[in-house]
């Protein structure tokens, strides 16, 4: 028995490789599969099965591209509907992988068609479960993605309960928990860092999990603090469940070098976005105007899908030396799959036509106090709204990275503003967009809050209610 979780910290997404006597199963395959079916031909094995948790929300799939490159049956849960041929599999119902089973448990609740698959060694002991988003290390899936008008979050937060209860509680404490995600994605709200458990630590540590909670409690604490969900998820999901098109052709029409005046002439007129996946440090240096900064060095892909609103807007990329494929993948992964090129040469061959660039005023922190301290400054804080509300700078106006495109007009342009996030990635996204749309009084802190609470300014700190 083999299995192997192939894990992308961008997504903070799980995928698993399963291996028993020359058969392979893959759950929850990311878009670029090319990885799976070497991995299996390096064994001399062969993909029976591309095993689905659920119609995923926070990245497309490589189900349909790796089951038609392979031949292998795509599995989905009960009621699972789609535009392309799968095998919908019962509850209870068992595959059979080598020595080893896999039995589908029926777990809805995260989604209708939520499952999780339960793996039984050449004995038939539970040996694990690849739970989905359906349980994670310290939380449970989101119920709020699958609401329809006879369906709430809460009727979905119910039955994610009875699931939890009758499917995965009463399993051994020593079976293994793989799950689809963990910390970082936006489909839980407590997800721990760590990637792999055991379910006896779980009943003991996740608080979704408790054995005297009842479901009026956990319809209340589940749903308790949930985010609005990103809104490229309903679109990744339909994507999932219609199909798309194949990540090979996304990549050889994507992955194109344009110097500068054919970049230029796509930015100008076919209303291509400039998207700019250099680090920060070389963003704030110089850049094309106009154009939007999203680094791979941080969590691109979820970020575009939050800030980028129209999926298939044409984009053209500012990309480092030899990271053209590697950015046009990553926006693939998250259903983005029109973009046009990349620059060729860079900065350098722009600059070497004669074009012009601009620049983003930024400043460290120590600096950034010193400013703060000898006269009145307009802070725009980024971050998200939990991080603001545990600490923030007395008089800070907070603008959350994830809602900017809808609240631009708290933010006036005839004022300076220094804008900071927690480390300095952030807060260049945010400054981008906001030069984008005519805001030219922007100074970055460099560092971010991390830098500016080593410094003497004041904040204001939540202060945990007592119970006397």
């Amino acid at each position: 028995m083999k299995i192997e979780q192939l894990y992308t910290g961008c997504l903070a997404q799980g995928a698993y490789y399963i291996e028993s006597e020359g058969e392979v199963a893959i759950i929850d395959p990311l878009r670029e599969i090319q990885q799976y079916i070497d991995k299996a031909a390096s064994n001399n094995a062969k993909i029976k099965y591309i095993l689905e948790t659920h119609f995923h929300a926070d990245f497309v799939s490589g189900h349909v591209d790796l089951a038609k490159k392979t031949g292998a049956t795509i599995v989905f849960g009960p009621s699972a509907s789609t535009e392309y041929d799968i095998h919908s599999a019962t509850d209870g119902e068992e595959l059979k992988v080598g020595k080893l089973t896999i039995k589908v448990l029926h777990t809805p609740g995260h989604t209708l068609e939520s499952v999780t698959y339960l793996l039984k060694d050449e004995n038939g002991k539970d040996h694990a479960i690849f739970s989905g988003d359906t349980l994670f290390l310290g939380d449970v899936g989101r119920p709020d993605l699958a609401i329809k008008s006879d369906l709430t979050k809460e009727d979905l937060a119910a039955m994610l309960f009875d699931s939890l209860r009758n499917k995965i509680m009463p399993l051994a404490d020593d079976v293994i928990v793989y799950p689809a995600h963990g910390a970082g994605s936006a489909c839980g709200k407590n997800l721990s860092k760590e990637t792999v458990g055991v379910l006896g630590e779980q009943k003991k540590t996740n608080y979704a999990l408790r054995a005297d909670m009842t479901k009026a409690e956990f319809v209340n604490e589940v749903l308790d603090g949930i985010a609005p969900p990103p809104q490229y998820f309903a679109k990744n999901a339909m994507m999932n469940k219609m199909g798309y098109d194949a990540f090979d052709t996304v990549l050889k029409t994507g992955d194109v070098a344009l110097n500068p005046e054919e970049f230029e002439a796509l930015a100008n007129h076919e209303s291509a976005l400039v998207l700019d996946v250099r680090p920060q440090s070389d963003f704030i240096k110089g850049h094309i105007p106009n154009s939007i900064f999203i680094g791979l060095n941080g969590g691109f892909a979820p970020w575009v899908g939050a800030l980028i609103k129209d999926i298939k807007q044409p984009i053209v990329l500012v990309v480092p030396e030899g990271k053209s494929a590697e950015a046009v993948t990553r926006l693939s992964r998250v259903g983005y799959d029109n973009t046009l090129g990349y620059l060729d040469g860079g900065l350098d061959a722009w600059q070497k036509a004669g074009k012009a660039i601009e620049t983003l005023g930024s400043i460290s922190a120590d600096e950034f106090a010193s400013r703060a301290k000898a006269d009145n400054v307009n802070v725009l804080d980024v971050r998200k709204d939990g991080e603001y509300e545990s600490s923030h700078l007395e008089d800070a106006q907070h603008l959350s990275l994830d809602f900017i495109n809808e609240k631009m007009n708290e933010v006036s342009k005839d004022k300076t503003y220094y804008v900071h996030c927690a480390g300095g990635y952030r807060s260049v996204i945010a400054a981008s967009i906001l030069k984008a749309r005519g805001f030219d009084k922007l100074i970055d802190v460099a560092g971010g809050f991390g830098a500016i609470k080593n410094t003497d300014l004041p904040t204001t700190d939540f202060v945990c209610p007592t119970t006397l």
